[in-house]
């Protein structure tokens, strides 16, 4: 009897680790997406353990799970399809984190699918673990860059040492520091959440105590950042410049996030529940195969990859772009006022000029997009004023503002540039034309994009960018782009609309 009852328990695992296998297969530019992520990136590399973690936690309870009896559970296809739905929605707009999410999750409902509610419950965390697969949080940089910086620049003042501050630029007497992605905790957040999420369900028993000790692990890290980087300042500071600015740099962080993942481990010691482990039950369930169950789901699956494949044989029209022709006084000039220009990606058409008035100086930037795709659409991580680190300019701020331009209320990004050694700044105005609409909230115009995408509309869209230099008066900055915007944005509107209506 027993050789019989695993036998069937092989034959349901083997069918579920197919099923899943082939769920990878029919998604698989998702999940190769997800991989190279974690092969490129040391924040997100701990993506490659998640998954043999979860098996191990499986296999640690294995006597517990095969005491509760399989069946299948078609309920869990309210969840998947919805999912499927969504993953397809997120390919289509190229919300790529979306649609691994969307990956993860139907994995995870596959086991209610074909296990039943029982065991999916029995299951709860190993499977929940693997939601930080998902390369995901790049998205907090700017906040926890923002949070260092306030916390750094306010520990030094308290100590009384004077600091000037721009964004996450600031200066000390003994020299200049920049809060940079690498500088904001995103790294040893992350591994805070894997570790202390896997510690605090292999320490606790009671539900109140791991989520306790899973939301210090989500705070201490931050705290702790603001810490590392304030003494990383003093020591250079009270050093001359001399330490903690090479690899040391570096070292300093890792040691002291050691120590502090340390101290939480050790003090969450204090409240565990580990100790008594209660006896497994002796007697096992008998699994049963869900061979019927596995044809529906994939073929069921397999609807979404094949629209996403009729969506994307459409053409990409490759229509010319004009200039606005120069009006109210500007002239257009071939020489540009800098060697800056914005960092975009992908574009199907490309406008820039340059213009003059008097002594006056704007550059216009569009970028048009025929059709959303990976790489080549209208909202993605690589379109940036400038890159982080980069040897000659450096963002100081970025602001989402309303200007009124010729009693039309226009939304858009406000960033400001310098140039190394203060030199030069620039004042930069960002806003996107989506269906003969203005704005610049990236959630919304991918929604609309997505949602066009799926209704076989056109998705073309545009990026507008307008930038002039200053010494020091931001206000006339912003006079001269704002005259600018009266003169030429009809034009550029109508222009863009053309192309859309053709």
């Amino acid at each position: 009897m027993e050789r019989e009852v695993r036998a069937a328990w092989m034959k349901a695992l083997l069918l579920l680790a197919l099923s899943w296998l082939a769920v990878i297969a029919l998604l698989q530019p998702t999940f190769m997406s997800m991989a190279a992520i974690w092969e490129r990136s040391e924040t997100f590399a701990h993506g490659y353990v998640i998954l043999p973690i979860s098996l191990w936690l499986v296999w640690k309870n294995r006597r517990n799970l095969a005491a509760i009896p399989t069946h299948t559970d078609w309920r869990a296809l309210l969840v998947i399809v919805p999912l499927g739905a969504g993953w397809l929605a997120a390919r289509v707009g190229g919300v790529q984190v979306i649609e691994q999410y969307a990956l993860v999750g139907i994995l995870i409902s596959v086991i209610w699918l074909m296990l039943g509610l029982r065991q999916f419950r029995a299951l709860a965390f190993p499977l929940a673990f693997l939601l930080l697969m998902v390369p995901n949080g790049e998205g907090l940089i700017p906040r926890l860059i923002e949070f260092t910086a306030d916390f750094t620049v306010g520990a030094v003042r308290l100590i009384g040492i004077p600091v000037f501050r721009e964004g996450p630029f600031f200066t000390l007497p003994s020299g200049e520091w920049n809060v940079v992605e690498g500088c904001s905790g995103l790294r040893y957040l992350i591994a805070s959440i894997t570790l202390g999420f896997l510690y605090a369900y292999l320490t606790y028993r009671t539900l109140w105590k791991r989520v306790a000790f899973s939301l210090a692990a989500i705070v201490v890290p931050i705290v702790a950042n603001g810490f590392r980087a304030t003494m990383i300042v003093l020591i250079a500071h009270y050093s001359d410049m001399k330490l903690a600015l090479g690899v040391d740099h570096f070292i300093y962080g890792w040691v002291w996030f050691g120590l502090v993942m340390l101290a939480m481990f050790w003090v969450g010691l204090i409240w565990r529940e580990d100790l008594d482990e209660p006896a497994p039950p002796d007697t096992p369930a008998k699994a049963k195969p869900a061979y019927a169950v596995a044809l529906a789901l994939l073929a069921l699956l397999a609807l979404f990859p094949l629209y996403e494949a009729r969506i994307d044989s459409r053409a990409i029209a490759t229509p010319s772009l004009a200039l606005p022709t120069p009006a109210r006084g500007w002239q257009k000039v071939e020489t540009p006022f800098s060697n800056w220009a914005p960092h975009w990606i992908g574009m199907d058409q490309t406008m820039i000029g340059h213009y003059r008035k008097g002594d006056r100086q704007v550059q216009l930037f569009v970028a048009w997009y025929g059709a959303q795709r990976q790489d080549a659409e209208l909202i993605n991580s690589q379109n940036y004023m400038v890159r982080e680190k980069h040897p000659e300019w450096r963002s100081m701020r970025r602001t989402v503002t309303t200007n009124d331009i010729s009693g039309a209320a226009l939304p858009m990004a406000e960033s400001g540039l310098m140039g190394n050694g203060n030199a030069q700044r620039i004042l930069v105005w960002q806003w996107h034309r989506i269906h003969g609409k203005d704005g610049i909230d990236p959630y919304q115009a991918k929604l609309d994009l997505a949602l066009a995408k799926l209704l076989g509309r056109p998705d073309e869209a545009a990026a507008i960018i307008v930038a002039t230099p200053y010494a020091e008066d931001a206000k006339a900055a912003a006079a001269t782009l704002e005259d600018f915007i009266m003169a030429h944005k009809a034009a550029i509107d109508a222009e863009l609309d053309r192309i859309e209506k053709r």
